[in-house]
């Protein structure tokens, strides 16, 4: 009778334990930008100073079938289970569980990274809560094309990358939506990232301008361009054409400054001659002046001679 008495009170006390043990999370949902880094948190009570060695941390993510993030088992950290997905990704700020946080950092955020983690606790009871991380990879980046196909004619091309799947809205100067007369397409990269390529063959004057417009529904975000007509004889006015130019003026910019320094020197060794040719009139004047003191110095000792025979 003793016996499963004792048991009773045991099993008791163990989940009053368990109650009393809870695992929380400040934040619920994270929502993170590609290529980023996030730091998830959940808390539990420590009650004094930490034992690590009664420590029990362990960060999962909730896919189709269960992927170890990190584990920490008895003050001691496991990379052996860990998931391929977040090898060299992870770190748990381990200076901040003796305050009673479990900080997941997870850096160069991927989109598979994407879903529900469970943080689970074990410290005397034990607990867990559930975070959700969502990825996003707004368009913020667009590759404009103008191209003239003849007879007032023009291919306008805008491409971009993110995530989630946008759409590509066509206005001209006026605003007006000129989308149903453009065709979009849709790659996906080995990043999981949309490649979106929209082209907008339109007849236009000189001097016009249009816009792609990038709406990223899910999001509510949109990045537009501008796309402004030239010069028909331009021929192809694709944005990345800068860095040519911009290659031009560098090359422009080099020859210059070689012919400034050849042109600097070819002065500095005319200077060098001017100096020369006055260093050597001046040692020509002295010589000659040398030359008429000494014949002046003669005469007048032969007026003295001339004198003293005379007498």
């Amino acid at each position: 009778m003793e016996k499963p008495l004792l048991l009773y009170v045991f099993l008791f006390y163990w989940h009053f334990l368990n109650a009393l043990f809870t695992v929380e999370a400040p934040q619920s949902l994270y929502i993170v930008e590609y290529g980023k880094n996030v730091t998830m948190e959940c808390t539990f009570p420590v009650n004094g100073k930490l034992k690590f060695r009664d420590l029990s941390v362990s960060w999962e993510k909730k896919d189709e079938l269960k992927k170890q993030v990190y584990s920490l088992l008895k003050g001691e950290e496991d990379f052996k289970s860990q998931h391929s997905d977040f090898k060299g990704r992870i770190k748990l700020l381990k200076e901040n569980l003796n305050l009673g946080q479990s900080l997941l950092q997870i850096s160069d955020v991927k989109l598979r990274d994407a879903g529900f983690y469970h943080c689970v606790i074990g410290y005397g009871g034990a607990d867990y809560k559930t975070i959700s991380l969502k990825v996003k990879a707004p368009y913020r980046t667009i590759t404009q094309g103008v191209v003239s196909t003849g007879d007032d004619e023009w291919k306008l091309t805008c491409q971009s990358e993110g995530y989630p799947q946008a759409e590509v809205i066509w206005q001209n100067r006026e605003y007006e939506d000129l989308t149903d007369k453009a065709n979009t397409s849709y790659e996906t990269g080995s990043d999981q990232l949309y490649r979106v390529t929209s082209t907008l063959t339109i007849k236009s004057k000189i001097d016009e301008i249009f816009y792609c417009v990038f709406w990223n529904k899910e999001l509510k975000e949109n990045t537009s361009a501008i796309l402004h007509i030239a010069d028909s004889a331009d021929g192809v006015l694709w944005t990345d054409s800068r860095r040519f130019v911009g290659a031009i003026l560098i090359v422009t910019a080099f020859f210059g400054s070689v012919l400034l320094f050849m042109l600097c020197i070819r002065k500095a060794r005319a200077d060098q001659d001017n100096r020369t040719h006055m260093a050597s009139s001046s040692i020509a004047k002295l010589s000659k002046d040398k030359d008429t003191r000494d014949c002046r110095d003669a005469s007048s000792e032969e007026l003295k001679y001339m004198q003293i025979e005379k007498t």
